[in-house]
């Protein structure tokens, strides 16, 4: 059965007018219940992350000033949420969702969160709505325990997961793959261990070209015991912030073609569902929607 962890905590309030559409972490577990794609069962509410976890991949020192709300003015403006008892909380909680969904996944083969993806949380400081890093989070976790010994992180999101190669930067056990905007933020990119930059306007055939004959290969390459998964739907044309020109049928495709490619390798995989800032929200959910589709009909 598909696992996803979701918490009511994931939809945080924010100042009207806010760019991050907070409300889709309410909508896309309603949406798939609605549809019939998913039943209350497959939903799980995680709580609160032991810290050595958190620890194993960001500084104490970073960890402590957020736990405590005493970062400095300018390291709290960069992660773009006010900062709040509430919100750290939160990004705990969303770590604990992807670190419970490693262990469904080595079960199940598959497994979501209908938050994180938090790309851009480095090890000693957050930015872009990032605070800690839960896929790296879970990586380390995985580790820890013995349950994989080299992973494999695929970082779809239309932004390049600079945080994820700045942790895992030299270390050969965690490798980082990352297909982004060549023109988009972080405009000072950081290197993972592959890095496919895409031009801007490229559209769907580009893209999809570039992953289809990259993805199998680096599989059969890196021979990962675990696989993180990063499924942005910020690669739209519509998106306010994406700028790569796919459509919603593109970026289905792109998630068909990904988790095929698990699925056919028998490597365990987790889910994070990334950015997504289409102005209509109908356009954000239907294709995460997709995403969980798919896993249902290719898993399950």
């Amino acid at each position: 059965m598909l696992r996803i962890a979701y918490h009511p905590i994931y939809k945080h309030p924010l100042p009207e007018g806010h760019r991050f559409p907070m409300e889709k972490y309410e909508l896309l577990p309603k949406q798939l219940l609605h549809e019939g794609t998913c039943t209350e069962a497959n939903f799980y509410e995680p709580g609160f992350p032991d810290e050595k976890y958190i620890t194993a991949v960001h500084t104490p020192e970073y960890v402590t000033n957020l736990k405590t709300l005493n970062s400095e003015r300018r390291a709290a403006r960069k992660i773009g949420f006010p900062l709040s008892q509430e919100l750290v909380d939160r990004e705990q909680i969303i770590a604990q969702g992807t670190i419970l969904g490693c262990h469904y996944a080595l079960e199940n083969g598959i497994s979501f969160n209908i938050a994180g993806g938090t790309h851009h949380a480095y090890s000693d400081h957050g930015e872009a709505f990032c605070l800690f890093n839960d896929q790296a989070i879970g990586a380390r976790y995985l580790q820890s325990k013995g349950l994989a010994q080299q992973v494999l992180i695929v970082d779809l999101d239309v932004h390049q997961g600079n945080g994820t190669a700045e942790i895992f930067q030299g270390d050969d056990s965690v490798f980082t793959f990352s297909i982004h905007g060549a023109g988009n933020y972080p405009f000072k990119k950081e290197v993972s261990d592959l890095d496919i930059a895409i031009p801007d306007n490229s559209g769907d055939a580009y893209y999809l070209g570039k992953l289809k004959e990259t993805l199998p290969r680096l599989i059969d390459q890196v021979k990962p015991n675990f696989i993180f998964y990063l499924s942005g739907v910020d690669i739209l044309e519509t998106d306010k912030l994406g700028r790569l020109s796919c459509s919603v049928g593109g970026c289905k495709e792109r998630d068909r073609f990904a988790l095929s490619c698990f699925r056919e390798s028998k490597i365990p995989v987790q889910v994070s569902m990334g950015g997504g800032y289409s102005p209509d929200i109908k356009i954000i959910i239907e294709a995460h929607a997709n995403t969980y589709r798919l896993a249902q009909e290719i898993y399950f």
